[in-house]
């Protein structure tokens, strides 16, 4: 289990695809970026 499994987040990062275990949607760690950005500007 790793780089060539499908099967695994870590295989399918290497592979560039989605799926199961690597959903599309983005983590929330994007919203914080942005506060942090919003505070820098103020």
């Amino acid at each position: 289990m790793g780089r060539g499994d499908k099967k695994t987040a870590k295989g399918k990062r290497f592979k560039g695809s989605f799926g199961k275990s690597r959903p599309v949607t983005k983590s929330p760690v994007k919203k914080a970026a942005t506060k942090k950005a919003a505070t820098k500007k103020a």
